[in-house]
């Protein structure tokens, strides 16, 4: 999970601070002196960190919460807003030309990911905002780029246009942009070369793209494992190039946070997007607020809205909530749930959306085991159908039978069977809790 290290640390500090009636400036040292070292210890900037903390501390001892009646609190809404603040404020959006297409330069050292990263961009842009990209391969000396360019347009069924290893980048860019005036292409994303370490003549050719094109938007992509390197790379390639926004890749990795946390302070240029996987779905627009909760500790409902309405399919959600109502809920149906919530990426991330999941006992520092949902699938899958619709057969014989070829024990059948006879009876009672509105009024036995 993205943070981890970091979100661990930082909600230990402020959990001491949260309860208090009365909050003194000793109190907010102390923990003003946690989170620096917390933040260091992510590889965040030094001197980012240095005037984060000034700012903390001048607003914590301020009236605003002295004289709160939650002074705690109100220290924690001071952290959330400074992190916020610090990694942006808002969304940034992503530029739209007044006349199509709009040009966006993909730009980065070798191995931050750069062209795995153009097609996740032109994926999002026509799943999300329904628009039709045109991939450019103008990194021309990297072995195998431009296949890997063109197997990535194939894969999501997108035009990519290129000239080969001996074209000049520039050429390749300015007449990509002429196709897709012809093709009507509304975007146009050119995956530029990149090197091991910056230098002059890849300096130049960026340079001299950028002035054939025109981009509405530079894109640097940077590796956020690499932590303060990244850093350092952002500061250089805005300096040469005046890039309009940074793409953090690997932010699902065991990253530190030091580059997210310290890019747009040393850059004044704002996180558009974060790669949270390898698949080619798995790039998200960047929300600093969003990202603050997730640290603190505060959820990420909306992100987690967005990701059930991508990934969950509306006329299936519709089918089973007519089936909950009316009680008829099979293992079936509970088999292409757990495929859709597994479309949503790895639990621990989900959970870590959900307000106060890391509170509730026994989530609190627990590893996921996703092979136990692997478990589940097995059991499930060596039913009969007529298993499946009507648990209520299962016999002695029957159970042997489904452990044997899911692999798995008598006991994990039955727990499993007892689990999902318990969540049918919940959704029958919620069912008649529904009923009971539509009536003059609910009953509950303790009214």
């Amino acid at each position: 999970m993205a943070f981890e290290g970091l979100a661990d640390r930082l909600q230990s500090t402020i959990k001491k601070i949260t309860g208090k009636g009365k909050v003194s400036e000793q109190d907010v040292k102390e923990m003003t002196r946690e989170v620096r070292l917390a933040l260091l210890e992510a590889d965040v900037n030094f001197k980012v960190v240095k005037d984060l903390i000034k700012r903390i501390k001048e607003r914590a001892v301020g009236q605003e919460v002295m004289e709160s009646l939650t002074p705690g609190q109100q220290v924690i809404k001071v952290v959330k807003e400074e992190l916020t603040d610090l990694m942006g404020g808002e969304q940034s959006k992503i530029a739209v030309a007044d006349r199509a297409p709009t040009v966006i330069m993909m730009v980065g050292l070798q191995g931050a990911g750069k062209t795995t990263t153009t097609g996740k961009l032109a994926n999002l842009l026509r799943k999300k905002h329904n628009r039709s990209p045109l991939l450019v391969a103008c990194d021309v000396y990297r072995p195998a780029a431009i296949q890997q360019l063109e197997t990535l347009g194939t894969q999501l069924n997108m035009p990519v246009f290129s000239m080969g290893t001996e074209a000049n980048p520039v050429d390749i860019a300015t007449k990509a942009i002429e196709k897709a005036k012809e093709e009507h292409n509304d975007y146009v994303i050119i995956d530029t070369a990149g090197r091991l370490h910056i230098d002059n003549e890849l300096m130049d050719e960026l340079q001299n793209i950028k002035s054939s094109v025109k981009p509405d938007e530079i894109f640097l992509v940077v590796d956020s494992m690499t932590g303060q390197d990244a850093v350092n790379v952002a500061e250089s390639f805005n300096e040469q190039l005046d890039i309009s926004g940074v793409v953090l890749t690997k932010l699902d990795g065991d990253t530190r946070g030091g580059a997210a946390l310290s890019i747009k302070a040393v850059t004044d240029k704002p996180i558009k997007f974060a790669g949270m996987g390898e698949k080619l779905d798995q790039l998200e627009a960047f929300h600093p607020e969003r990202m603050a909760s997730r640290i603190l500790g505060m959820g990420d409902v909306l992100s987690l809205i967005e990701k059930a309405q991508t990934n969950v399919d509306e006329k299936q959600a519709k089918e089973l909530e007519e089936k909950m109502r009316t009680a008829s809920f099979t293992f079936d149906d509970f088999l292409e749930q757990m495929g859709q919530v597994k479309k949503m990426g790895p639990l621990e991330d989900i959970l870590s959306m959900i307000p106060g999941a890391g509170k509730m006992k026994g989530l609190k520092n627990a590893q996921i085991d996703e092979s136990q949902l692997t478990s589940v699938e097995a059991i499930i899958q060596s039913m009969t159908k007529k298993e499946r619709q009507d648990p209520d057969i299962m016999n002695a014989s029957r159970k042997k039978r489904i452990a044997k070829g899911s692999g798995t024990s008598v006991s994990q059948v039955n727990r499993l069977l007892k689990q999902f006879g318990e969540m049918k009876k919940m959704m029958k009672q919620m069912t008649n809790m529904q009923k009971g509105k539509k009536g003059k009024g609910m009953k509950f036995p303790f009214m």
